[in-house]
């Protein structure tokens, strides 16, 4: 899927689970403590983040069946057993590398979104976003637009509920712009956010599967947003 090269579910100990935040009242550790604890999850993270990269190529090379804990963890140059410090198993480590990029798009929308002026520049910077993510990342784009349908139970049970918090996003967009009148009210903000899911998902697994031309994601963002904009124009 290509919710699109699509802040990361981090996972702070065995299995994947997050780490227990301090309370308030909690005694504040001693510098060299706290020094070496955040040292520790620095190199934690960037350990996850090597195995997530090395996975893109090892599952884009092999595809998602055909591929082996050890083959991953040889491209990460870890352990083995390593790997299952930050995952489950072989299927949480695809269902991650989805949600991680879908968590960037999340982050950027709450973070970025709210300084554009209007819905319409709001919706077109979430096209150029999400395609100007993969830029460059043609075997990213392929794990999510085809590897990941691989499984269908993997999509349905672990990809949905991020994908949905995608679409739920682009569709209050588009909610907020039929307030204002910047949109035509008489389509569903929900089909339109779909549509442009689809539009976008389209373009990304054309490219991943061609040539991956320099500069051709960019260009079809700002084509694609035209065409959109157009549509839903009232």
């Amino acid at each position: 899927m290509s919710e699109s090269s699509l802040s990361s579910r981090a996972r702070g100990g065995a299995g994947g689970k997050k780490p227990k935040r301090a309370s308030k009242s909690a005694v504040p550790a001693s510098p060299p403590l706290a020094s070496a604890t955040a040292h520790a999850k620095r190199r934690g993270g960037d350990k996850r983040d090597r195995i997530l990269e090395a996975a893109i190529k090892v599952f884009a090379r092999s595809g998602f069946h055909a591929t082996r804990v050890s083959e991953v963890a040889k491209a990460a140059g870890v352990a083995d057993g390593t790997i299952y410090l930050y995952f489950e198993s072989k299927e949480d480590l695809l269902v991650s590398l989805f949600e991680d990029r879908v968590e960037r798009l999340l982050a950027f929308m709450r973070g970025e979104l709210p300084k554009q002026p209007n819905a319409p520049a709001k919706l077109r910077a979430v096209i150029d976003m999400q395609l100007g993510l993969l830029e460059g990342e043609r075997e990213l784009a392929e794990v999510i637009t085809i590897i990941l349908r691989q499984s269908t139970r993997l999509m349905k049970e672990f990809a949905a509920p991020r994908f949905l918090a995608y679409l739920d996003a682009i569709a209050k967009i588009v909610a907020e712009g039929q307030a204002a009148g910047d949109f035509r009210k008489d389509i569903s903000p929900h089909i339109a956010a779909r549509a442009v899911f689809g539009a976008l998902d389209g373009i990304t697994l054309t490219w991943a599967l061609g040539r991956a031309e320099q500069g051709a994601l960019r260009r079809a963002a700002t084509q694609l947003a035209d065409v959109l904009l157009r549509g839903l124009s009232p």
